[in-house]
């Protein structure tokens, strides 16, 4: 294989950023894409030259010529092509939460076993930021001694709620956002999530008619003793300087770490605004995007390529899913839940 022939199924702002990274790496192609709206699906193709074009997943995996997919879908709709990809025998980069239900997430991640030469890979993409990476390292070799307790808040600005996602009353912030901080913290930890107590309120959004939650707290505890808090919103006013408010923090027995992700070691102000332009994850330079998720990406082709094990699996993906289900039916009845286990 000299490239990895590459389908995109979903076409908004993630499912972009799939096809233009992927279409100028020099070991991927991308071959086809699909979306249900016409127009989108054409300027897409035209953008980034893209020659197969589909209305739907089914479509393109039965007729591209395709080796791998990505599935940049709403959180919502991730079960129904990974399945389908899974079935037609095509590698999936699936993106993040792995499901937003956990009998689907489990079905998957049989799937998945039954089949393992296909790779399946969630984009949980902050693994990849150095920082963290820096403080995976530090807390494997002992540097803070035993995680013991942590803290992370990912609060994005009322416009992504309102404005960027046109879907958001079919999520939550914990599912959207706090899924890549417990993706974090599960593997900061070494530990499995074993119960959740979660704390949600309801009213700023509802009364601009997107019925969801307006902000989530949720503390999960882990097999190992430790234990850490979700915080995840998406009310801040829109005067706030940067679209995301965010950070994690992790106290060890001997030491803490902290990840600054609000200012991203850049401020700017011009004659319009203040602002903290967001750098680490993907940005432009030299005409190319690079950065953590782009490296995401890459792993995910060597591991098709090399035969090898991605870096964040399917149960991976499927462990965040059980601790959303978790929230979701603390949330429901005011109880302290307990984390299913898999079955597998």
């Amino acid at each position: 294989m000299n490239k990895v022939r590459i389908g995109v199924i979903g076409l908004g702002t993630m499912g972009e950023q799939y096809t233009r990274i992927y279409q100028v790496h020099p070991l991927a192609e991308v071959t086809a894409i699909a979306d249900s709206k016409p127009d989108r699906l054409e300027e897409i193709g035209n953008k980034y030259k893209v020659a197969g074009r589909y209305g739907d997943a089914e479509s393109l995996l039965a007729e591209a010529p395709v080796d791998a997919v990505c599935v940049a879908t709403p959180d919502f709709a991730h079960y129904t092509p990974v399945k389908q990809a899974l079935e037609a025998g095509k590698h999936v980069l699936c993106e993040k939460p792995f499901t937003t239900d956990l009998a689907e997430a489990d079905e998957l991640l049989g799937l998945s076993r039954s089949r393992p030469r296909q790779k399946l890979q969630v984009a949980f993409n902050h693994r990849w930021l150095s920082s963290y990476y820096q403080g995976y390292a530090s807390i494997r070799n002992g540097s803070i001694g035993k995680p013991v307790a942590g803290f992370a808040r990912k609060n994005d600005t009322i416009w992504v709620s309102t404005e960027l996602l046109k879907w958001a009353a079919q999520s939550t912030p914990v599912h959207f956002l706090g899924a890549h901080d417990i993706d974090l913290m599960r593997w900061f930890f070494a530990s499995e999530p074993v119960e959740v107590h979660a704390y949600g309120s309801k009213g700023v959004l509802t009364a601009r008619g997107v019925d969801t939650y307006d902000v989530i707290q949720a503390q999960v505890k882990f097999a190992s003793g430790a234990f850490a808090t979700f915080e995840s919103a998406w009310i801040y006013p829109n005067t706030f300087p940067t679209i995301v408010d965010s950070f994690v923090e992790v106290l060890g027995s001997a030491g803490h770490l902290h990840f600054d992700r609000k200012r991203e070691s850049i401020e700017m102000s011009t004659e319009e605004r203040f602002s903290y332009p967001k750098v680490f994850l993907s940005n432009e330079v030299f005409g190319k995007l690079r950065g953590a998720f782009v490296e995401c990406l890459g792993d995910f082709l060597s591991a098709i390529l090399n035969d090898t094990e991605p870096q964040v699996t399917a149960f991976d993906g499927r462990q965040v899913t059980a601790v959303l289900d978790a929230v979701s039916r603390s949330l429901a009845t005011g109880q302290t839940c307990a984390v299913t286990p898999p079955s597998l």
